[in-house]
């Protein structure tokens, strides 16, 4: 069943939840679909009254933050070992590939790899884990946590709540237009067919009228 299919059958209160605890576990260096559970649950906040888009960014939110800093304290005392066991548990995300590739992000970049891997897929679930292994200070990582956090679940909700209102308005008032358009096309369609069926008798009439006089 589909993600958003899925959401309609669950209360608002579960969805937050929801939100905030897959986001949660997601930051925290469990490879699953945040960002699609947060897209799907603020787009359906759009189309039903019943999901507060305040209440559902905030759950996003808390949830990165807090995800992002239990990985960060994981993987300041686990270590390296901790990445070695993670890439045999989940080899198509913490393979040695994307770990070189995410600690040279981290060295380069420092605080902002975590500011900044909150807005991609593979840093996002590295961030915490990684920057706790590298011993980054957690004053540092604690402010790009903080601000990433708040700007990606928080931002990404409202972008895609509102750009959410706005199709829907969008659609029915398109929707009107169509039937609008329909109902013009029908009754000009109606009216030059009426046209050509008073003309039709005529035509016939007229070799008749020839043929007479011939």
């Amino acid at each position: 069943m589909h993600v958003q299919e899925w959401l309609e059958t669950v209360p608002p209160l579960a969805i937050y939840l929801l939100v905030g605890l897959v986001i949660g576990l997601e930051s925290l260096g469990i490879p699953l679909p945040g960002e699609i559970i947060l897209v799907s649950s603020a787009l359906l906040a759009s189309q039903h009254g019943e999901i507060d888009p305040v209440i559902l960014g905030a759950c996003a939110t808390a949830g990165a933050i807090i995800g992002d800093s239990i990985g960060y304290a994981i993987g300041r005392k686990g270590g390296r070992p901790l990445l070695a066991w993670l890439g045999g548990k989940f080899p198509g995300h913490f393979s040695e590939g994307h770990i070189a590739t995410a600690e040279r992000s981290f060295r380069k970049w420092g605080m902002w790899a975590v500011f900044f891997g909150r807005f991609v897929a593979l840093l996002r679930i590295f961030a915490g884990p990684l920057a706790g292994v590298l011993h980054m200070p957690y004053w540092k990582f604690l402010t790009a946590n903080v601000l990433g956090g708040i700007l990606w679940a928080g931002g990404t909700t409202a972008v895609i709540y509102y750009v959410g209102v706005v199709a829907e308005s969008w659609l029915k008032r398109f929707s009107w237009l169509g039937l609008v358009a329909a109902v013009l096309i029908g009754l000009t369609s109606f009216l030059i067919l009426k046209r050509k069926a008073k003309q039709a008798p005529a035509q016939p009439a007229e070799p008749e009228l020839v043929s007479a006089g011939e």
